[in-house]
């Protein structure tokens, strides 16, 4: 499709999960199920903002909870679709938490905390945003450090309201932890490991549509969550890697893939990537290579981000020298890159994805503004035996 010559040069929106531009608009919602429960996402000041992540991907796909609002003062009364992703989905910015009461018939079960700080750690006023819900009757589902159910105040309203409190990056006891035993390599699925250059930089959403596609042509697939919103989402195999003590992190997650494929007898296992090998502020890449040992990896990258997310004194490193650095540390092969096109016009994306497929020799797309089937593609090419299953309905 050519771009509209009035819309060219616009600028494609920009957030954690990467916007696309409403010329190519291809996400939608997924269907709930009579098991999902209702739920308002709280993102003061940072929705559709980088530390927003959670709440911009709960938008946008989740099979665990119907997502009723979004709370944000600084959008109020607009549409959270129309926010992210120039598409409206009818799902409303509300100003604070007393306002559900006024624009819902039913007060939602769930206030889910849709902020990812680099702090770790609730606010103030975050605080008695979690307190007033409780008091509501509201379960509470955060992803922080900072667990709630060990908070005295908070653990004593939540059990005198009758809630639950669901801490996603709490870890299981010592006790109950695995340790990596080399037994994920006898694993039959194909294993595809969602990696990128930086973090917050659109892997899950990758993860999610690959996942998706390859499940609607036929191909049985699993996606292993490996970080708060993915687990969040519904993603029903998985561990937050990084609340998991290092020792245990690879067998963690290997035990999270065994028991995919012994449970689901998935064709393709896809691992959603966390960080980049190459940030020295993280680790979790190391560990999910280490831990899922992936047939192939795509790589994730965003042209216009000149430095790391929250670290303004660390540039961004080329695809390149990622792709170097990931075939180096693990025995694997980088497939295709994906594009997250923040702050990229429609003729700059083009421009991109073209230059890179030509320098790096590889198959190069833009996930949320161009086809699924270009990214089907990325893993059908580098997989012939894929094309077979798909064709046959083999499984």
């Amino acid at each position: 499709m050519s771009p509209d010559p009035k819309t060219a040069t616009t600028v494609l929106r920009n957030s954690e999960d990467f916007q696309s531009s409403p010329i190519h608009m291809r996400v939608s919602m997924s269907e709930t199920t009579h098991n999902t429960k209702t739920a308002i996402v709280y993102c003061e000041g940072n929705f559709a903002e980088v530390d927003g992540k959670t709440a911009n991907g709960l938008v946008r796909h989740s099979e665990t909870y119907e997502v009723l609002a979004v709370i944000d003062s600084k959008y109020e009364g607009q549409d959270s679709g129309q926010i992210l992703d120039g598409v409206a989905n009818q799902i409303p910015v509300l100003g604070n938490l007393h306002q559900v009461k006024e624009c819902q018939k039913t007060l939602p079960q769930t206030l889910i905390y849709g902020m990812a700080p680099s702090s770790g750690t609730l606010s103030k006023d975050d605080r008695k945003v979690i307190l007033d819900a409780i008091s509501l009757g509201m379960n509470i589902v955060i992803g922080l450090h900072e667990y709630l159910s060990d908070d005295f105040e908070i653990a004593n309203a939540a059990s005198a309201n009758n809630v639950t409190i669901r801490d996603i990056r709490k870890p299981k006891a010592s006790k109950d932890l695995r340790l990596f035993d080399g037994t994920v390599a006898s694993v039959p699925a194909l294993r595809i490991a969602l990696l990128g250059t930086d973090c917050a930089i659109g892997k899950r959403t990758t993860a999610t549509l690959l996942t998706k596609a390859l499940n609607d042509i036929g191909i049985r697939t699993v996606l292993i969550g490996t970080g708060q919103t993915g687990l969040m989402q519904g993603a029903r195999y998985g561990v937050a890697m990084d609340a998991v003590p290092p020792q245990y992190c690879c067998g963690e997650l290997e035990g999270a893939i065994i028991a995919a494929s012994e449970s689901e007898n998935p064709k393709v296992i896809i691992v959603e990537g966390q960080g980049a090998l190459s940030h020295p502020a993280f680790c979790t890449s190391a560990f999910i290579l280490r831990g899922s040992q992936p047939d192939a990896v795509i790589l994730q990258h965003a042209p216009k981000r000149v430095h790391r997310c929250d670290f303004p004194d660390l540039p961004m490193p080329s695809p390149e020298s990622e792709i170097q650095l990931i075939e180096a540390f693990s025995d694997t092969k980088v497939i295709g890159l994906t594009i997250n096109h923040e702050g990229m016009s429609e003729i700059e994306l083009g421009a991109c994805i073209a230059a890179y497929s030509r320098s790096l020799d590889l198959p190069v797309t833009d996930p949320l503004s161009r086809p699924v089937s270009q990214l089907l593609n990325m893993v059908m090419n580098a997989f012939s035996g894929l094309r077979y299953s798909a064709s046959t309905g083999a499984v």
